[in-house]
């Protein structure tokens, strides 16, 4: 068997956004695409463009760049997303509704097979044709999907366990969007989003914008006074 060759995960984490970008260019009935347009759409520079293509293979050619359809499968093979992957959501609150709701997981290979909630009042419920399932069910309804991809979608004191409980019946790959820092065994591929710290981040660069005070002196952003030297134990 032909030894898979290892891909930063750097790069990996790029791929989507090349992807992205060359969807754009065939919409715009773009053929080729060079380095230097591909970097543009993606916001990196041309030199990281070209190293992250050559881990695919793809070199492309002197004065014409990259075919943008064979581009495009080059990228979709090695991100797995040349067939589906069912989606398992645990937590039917707002936000499980939510991603449930939201037909670009199916368009995009991630169609919502399952939806799973802890509460027996929401068992039975039908969520954009889905219907809910207890937490118990979790390993049944695993097996019989087969290979998933987990979405946790529950308040923070209930993430870990529930992160535990689907490595447990054998899911691989977990997206966490629950508010809490959680662990998985080795083998396990955990990704996390956490929108309050994407807002954090985007309120520092909105201060900056603004002319917000520097916090020099805490009594102007209304902080109690730093504690003196030799104080903290």
């Amino acid at each position: 068997m032909t030894e898979r060759r290892r891909i930063p995960e750097a790069t990996v984490a790029r791929l989507p956004v090349y992807l992205r970008a060359l969807a754009e260019e065939s919409e715009a009935k773009a053929t080729t695409i060079s380095s230097e347009r591909l970097a543009e759409l993606a916001g990196v520079n041309a030199a990281k463009v070209r190293k992250d293509l050559s881990y695919l293979g793809s070199y492309g050619t002197r004065g014409v760049g990259y075919d943008v359809e064979y581009l495009t499968f080059q990228m979709s093979r090695e991100l797995g997303l040349t067939h589906d992957w069912p989606v398992i959501i645990v937590g039917v609150g707002n936000l499980g509704q939510a991603l449930a709701n939201y037909g670009g997981f199916r368009d995009r290979g991630f169609p919502i097979a399952a939806l799973v909630d802890a509460d027996p009042s929401k068992v039975g419920d039908v969520v954009h044709g889905v219907t809910v399932q207890g937490l118990g069910d979790l390993p049944d309804i695993v097996a019989g999907l087969g290979s998933v991809i987990g979405i946790i979608a529950t308040p923070a004191h209930a993430a870990q366990s529930v992160a535990d409980q689907l490595a447990a019946a054998g899911v691989t790959s977990i997206l966490n969007f629950a508010p809490a820092v959680i662990s998985v065994p080795d083998g396990v591929s955990l990704r996390k989003v956490d929108l309050a710290v994407e807002l954090q981040i985007l309120s520092f660069y909105q201060q900056r914008r603004d002319g917000g005070p520097a916090v020099d002196d805490p009594a102007v952003a209304g902080l109690p006074p730093a504690p003196a030297a030799g104080a903290a134990g």
